[in-house]
């Protein structure tokens, strides 16, 4: 069976994150092509939904459609409603929640997460929101333990995006918890999108796209990942680009939001994760293929990033 995710249009809405569901959930698919979710967008009632843009959207679901989903998804509105002005949610939108049965995964996508806090249904939880709304959100939500700093938050039953993009990093990650490496990899691959960003990278730097003229560190990043089996120093990486080690370490900064040792060590985490889930190798020789060195270095790693064993981690999804 499909797992059936509706997608919730608002007045307001920002297409582009209306999008993103349909779009990458759709791009979720086994190896010989079967779909692996039912995408379907829904209003409060059917009919024009006006979006932030200058185009209206027809739906053809009304809000009956979210007592049927195994995932619902709400994207950011533009809309000036209650939630925004005091915290509350308008009677439609209540109702709407209230008819979702117990155990329908919720999802957020940038301020959607509003609408969510509204509902109560964040109180007490971790979540995340876009980082120019979190003041707003934390003023009239100060009983969600938000996270402005983080792309994603994943809390179980509630997920949490910050904005734009980060919501296809949300709904990448939704589809590996669910299908694993190679499914949201082929995904990734089919909407020309990198396949992993970790959740609790930053949510925004403060030069993201170098200036034409000067040198990056893609040359750099782009060797390192073709030879993570291998010791990797920052002395390594800066002299790839010929640069100081300070320079190196400050450009990288700016482009990747991380340091290169934090960066390298979730890139070890990621080919680590892929190698459980989809080979057969020993713990030891997938220590060794992503650089680790030892399976004790690789089992703190993963602990310390996913909170399982590396043992663990293989029995959940291989099952």
């Amino acid at each position: 069976m499909t797992h059936r995710v509706v997608v919730l249009a608002r007045h307001g809405v920002i297409p582009f994150e209306l999008s993103i569901p349909a779009r990458i959930f759709g791009a979720a698919r086994t190896a010989d092509g079967r779909a692996l979710y039912d995408v379907r967008t829904c209003g409060l009632a059917t009919g024009t939904v006006r979006t932030e843009a200058d185009f209206d959207v027809v739906v053809r679901h009304g809000a009956e459609a979210l007592e049927a989903a195994d995932t619902v998804v709400v994207p950011a509105s533009y809309e000036t409603t209650s939630i925004s002005r005091e915290g509350t949610l308008p009677d439609d939108l209540a109702a709407a929640f209230a008819a979702m049965p117990p155990g329908t995964r919720l999802v957020s996508i940038c301020t959607g997460a509003f609408a969510l806090a509204a509902a109560g249904l964040l109180d007490g939880r971790p979540a995340t929101t876009h980082w120019r709304g979190a003041a707003r959100f934390a003023e009239l939500f100060p009983q969600v333990k938000l996270d402005p700093d983080v792309l994603f938050v994943d809390d179980g039953d509630i997920l949490t995006s910050a904005g734009v993009a980060a919501g296809i990093d949300l709904c990448l990650h939704i589809v590996r918890r669910d299908f694993g490496t190679a499914v949201a990899n082929r995904a990734a691959r089919r909407c020309l999108v990198p396949p992993w960003r970790d959740g609790g990278q930053a949510q925004y730097v403060d030069q993201p796209v170098p200036e034409p003229a000067a040198t990056t560190t893609a040359d750099a990043r782009a060797w390192a990942l073709a030879h993570l089996d291998q010791p990797l120093t920052l002395d390594d990486l800066a002299g790839r680009q010929a640069m100081s080690v300070r320079t190196f370490t400050r450009r990288f900064r700016q482009e990747v939001g991380v340091s290169p040792g934090q960066w390298l060590i979730q890139q070890r985490v990621d080919r680590a994760r892929h190698l459980l889930e989809d080979s057969d190798l020993a713990v030891d020789e997938v220590a060794r293929r992503c650089g680790f060195g030892t399976a004790a270095s690789m089992r703190q790693h993963l602990r310390a990033s996913l909170g399982v064993s590396p043992s663990g981690y293989r029995r959940t999804f291989r099952s």
